[in-house]
């Protein structure tokens, strides 16, 4: 491969043809999806696309976010801290324009795919030129990158990178990706609840109880486009109050979600008294179940255990739909513990453009993480 090229582009109109089948095995690189990025971003982001070309045959595609700080409305609100206030500090002042090689929306190895086999060695490159070429396109806009961040990654991959270049940069591991496999033996939900001990039995009954008087469906596009500003509104909520948050997602993410990648993305409202009071989503990404963005009423969320009455539907969704998996992703990790998921570390590698401040990230890092300290569950027989 002594002819890989590569193509950035700010427009999916000006993809490659075939891209969408270079990226078939995830739907998060496809043009649907990356047409949802391009016209429903959030406000301080800007995306683009990266094909890899082989002479003239596109052999990969890759993802790039563009993410300004300065305007963000909250980092979250939820810990009110000396901790807290520093980090706000310290990214408006020295990290307000940031680049992902990847996409800083979702987790999970998301970043980049490859139609062939391709060595690590090269991918490294590729990622290290595609920066360059980056921060010279915002240097001509006179805008200076101070941050750059490749997510995520599982740890036998971190470790080939490592071996090139890659070598010489802060890795940096944060809370761990829940994923739950889902046993082929199971073919519906009771099959899974029959595989809980006691404790997690009991827990599955008080939480169902719970729930009783509920109305959950899933919303066509027509429910999603009327109740837009509610589920925005519940999508905010738990977004503001999230330890930690670099982005907010627009007002009509979701319907224009709705209508770019159909059956495969689905939303599930809540409603108490024909009020919706929550709703969760999922992504179907070939045998994949991917968990994206919920919100709910915090005052109906602790009546009705509404956060962990999603976390059992969406299980039950996986087994009775014939899912290998499910990404829940990397927050309340104790609670999708509970339920079966379990936690796989996973890595990013990040570096500051300034030298001095660059060669303190491995101290400055650690103390802008914000510390989770949780209990994994066990809760199968």
């Amino acid at each position: 491969m002594e002819n890989i090229t590569f193509k950035i582009y700010s427009n999916i109109n000006s993809l490659p043809e075939n891209w969408d089948t270079v990226a078939a095995s995830n739907h998060f690189l496809q043009k649907p999806y990356l047409n949802v990025l391009q016209h429903t971003a959030p406000v301080n982001m800007e995306c683009f696309f990266i094909g890899i070309f082989d002479s003239l045959e596109l052999i990969g595609v890759s993802i790039a976010q563009y993410i300004n700080v300065d305007h963000l409305e909250s980092f979250g609100e939820r810990d009110h801290c000396l901790k807290t206030y520093v980090r706000n500090f310290v990214f408006k002042n020295f990290c307000s324009h940031v680049l992902f090689l990847g996409n800083n929306m979702i987790t999970g190895e998301n970043s980049f795919v490859f139609e062939k086999k391709v060595p690590a060695k090269l991918i490294s490159k590729i990622l290290i030129d595609c920066t360059q070429s980056l921060i010279t396109y915002f240097k001509n806009k006179k805008i200076k990158i101070h941050i750059v961040t490749y997510k995520d990654f599982y740890k036998a991959f971190t470790k080939e990178l490592k071996e090139y270049d890659f070598h010489s940069m802060y890795e940096f591991n944060t809370q761990p990706n829940m994923i739950f496999k889902l046993e082929e033996e199971w073919k519906n939900g009771n099959d899974y609840i029959n595989a809980l001990t006691k404790k997690y039995r009991d827990q599955y009954k008080r939480a169902h109880k719970k729930i009783e008087g509920i109305t959950t469906s899933e919303l066509t596009l027509e429910e999603i486009i009327h109740h837009e500003e509610r589920i925005y509104e519940l999508y905010h909520y738990v977004a503001v109050n999230a330890p930690f948050n670099t982005f907010f997602l627009s007002r009509n993410h979701f319907s224009f979600f709705k209508k770019q990648c159909g059956k495969r993305f689905k939303i599930f409202g809540y409603f108490k008294n024909e009020e919706l009071i929550g709703f969760h989503t999922i992504l179907l990404n070939e045998n994949t179940l991917e968990t994206y963005f919920l919100g709910y009423d915090e005052t109906h969320q602790k009546e009705h255990m509404l956060y962990l009455n999603m976390l059992y539907n969406m299980t039950a969704f996986g087994i009775e739909n014939n899912f290998k998996k499910i990404i829940f992703g990397r927050t309340a990790l104790e609670i999708k513990s509970s339920i079966g998921a379990k936690p796989i570390e996973m890595s990013g590698f990040i570096f500051h453009t300034n030298y001095f401040i660059n060669y303190l990230m491995p101290k400055i890092f650690s103390k802008l993480e914000p510390e989770v300290s949780w209990q994994q569950r066990h809760p199968f027989k």
